[in-house]
Parts: structure tokens; C-alpha cells; sequence
């Protein structure tokens, strides 16, 4: 397969299963919150429906068991008025097509790297995001020229817009993955976030990429020794820094 002059083979049997995670593990930041922003700021009217939403919503995206909620909230505020997947889809299109410098300054060279060698290897590559799937994919498409799978956040109609039905974060990241057909054994992963330790620990060989610095300690305590804690580029994370040639 050639991807913009990359040359790739093809997926060999009984290929290696690699997994990875997109926010801050192959994009500096947030996506979705990005896409959301953007989507919330296009008309004034949706900028005020936001307003009241924020000190009450806002705080359910820190936690664990609220993010979901939390999450749906500022994506309903988003596509209030959309009634089909499609509409965000298109959207989702023209805000990667229109934001695509902004989004190739994100996007880490060292994980694109990391996901390069390892398609270049034959492994089995998807990327497991929290992200709504189109998102990841027309960013790893569009502006990092990578045609991989991507499993990520169910979205679907919600009270006169769209909301995540289903967010691909913690066990549902491993149950999506098996409904999308991933079901052999992980054999690398790579996350930034605690929210995957399910992955994490479902990997031969857990790698943790660009942790907050107050986590590093509890990915110690949790992972098996020896778990590579790196940096790929993220300057307000943790991990040990790499350099392009060490990546993957």
C-alpha cells in the first residue's frame, strides 16, 4: 500500500496487534474539545447556549465516571439542529480541510513516526480514541496522509441534536475494539491516559507516552516493571524525552 510516497506491505497473518491512543499520544491536546469549540463558536446563539453550561458540565469532563456526560453535553451544544450522523461527519470534514496547518502543528512527529515503523513492520494498526472516529480519521487522512483504522466514540441522535452514546475511554475502549474485530491479544499500546489502563494492562508490552507528571508515579505503581513512561513531544507532560530515530 502507498500512502503519499510511503510504501506500505501488506498486513501479514498473525501480525502483531498495536494499539493506539490519539490525544496526546499522536495529537498535542484534546481533538474533540477542539472540534467542539469550533462547532459551538460558528453562531452566536449556540456561543450563549454554552454559557450556562459550562460551570455545570465542565466539571464532569475531569472525572472518571462524569466524563461521558459531561462530554455529551458540550456535543449536543455543538449539533443542536443535526439529526444525522452525516451532517457531522460533513463538518467534521471542513473543520479538519479548514484548520489543517493549525492541526499538522499538533499532530506529534515522533508518534506519527511510532505508527509509521510499525505499519512499515506488517503489525496490525489501529487507533482506539475517545474522539468521535471520523474526527481521528480525516485528521490521520487529511493531514497526516495515514489511512488506518480508528475505533472511537458512538455518536447519535439526542434530544434535537447528536450526543456520545457510547465513549470509547476505559473498558468500553476494549469492547469496541473487540465489536470492530480486534480481538487478538494487544501486543503494544500506547496511551498517555489512565482512563486506558485497561489496555494498558491487556498489552504484552504497555508503552505510556506523554503522562500528566502527577501520574507517572501511580502508571509505576500499576504497569510491570520496567513499562517505557516516555515523552513524544507533549512540553507540559511527563516521560522521558525521545528523539524521532528511538521512535516505536
Amino acid at each position: 500500500m502507498s500512502v503519499k510516497g510511503r510504501q506500505y506491505p501488506k498486513t501479514r497473518d498473525g501480525a502483531p496487534l498495536v494499539v493506539f491512543d490519539f490525544d496526546h499520544t499522536l495529537y498535542d491536546g484534546d481533538s474533540g474539545s477542539h472540534l467542539f469549540a469550533w462547532l459551538i463558536r460558528r453562531s452566536w446563539w449556540r456561543r450563549l447556549l454554552s454559557l450556562p453550561m459550562l460551570p455545570v458540565f465542565l466539571p464532569l469532563v475531569a472525572f472518571l465516571p462524569t466524563r461521558r456526560f459531561g462530554v455529551s453535553a458540550f456535543v449536543w451544544a455543538g449539533t443542536v439542529g443535526f439529526h444525522r450522523l452525516k451532517e457531522l461527519d460533513k463538518l467534521i470534514d471542513r473543520y479538519v480541510a479548514t484548520h489543517a496547518e493549525e492541526i499538522r502543528r499538533r499532530l506529534l512527529p515522533i508518534g506519527i513516526e511510532a505508527l509509521h515503523r510499525h505499519r512499515a513492520a506488517g503489525d496490525r494498526v489501529v487507533v482506539a480514541t475517545g474522539a468521535p472516529p471520523e474526527l481521528a480519521r480525516a485528521i490521520l487522512a487529511f493531514v497526516a496522509h495515514e489511512d488506518v483504522p480508528v475505533v472511537g466514540t458512538d455518536v447519535g441522535p439526542r434530544l434535537g441534536g447528536l450526543g456520545a452514546r457510547r465513549h470509547c475511554h476505559n473498558e468500553m475502549k476494549m469492547t469496541m475494539l473487540r465489536e470492530a474485530g480486534f480481538r487478538d491479544e494487544v501486543a503494544i499500546a500506547y496511551s498517555d491516559s489512565s482512563a486506558d489502563l485497561p489496555l494498558l494492562r491487556a498489552a504484552r508490552k504497555p508503552v505510556v507516552v506523554n503522562p500528566k507528571p502527577s501520574r507517572i508515579a501511580m502508571f509505576r505503581r500499576v504497569l510491570p516493571a520496567g513499562t517505557p513512561i516516555l515523552n513524544w513531544g507533549c512540553r507540559k507532560r511527563g516521560g522521558d524525552a525521545v528523539s524521532p530515530a528511538s521512535a516505536g
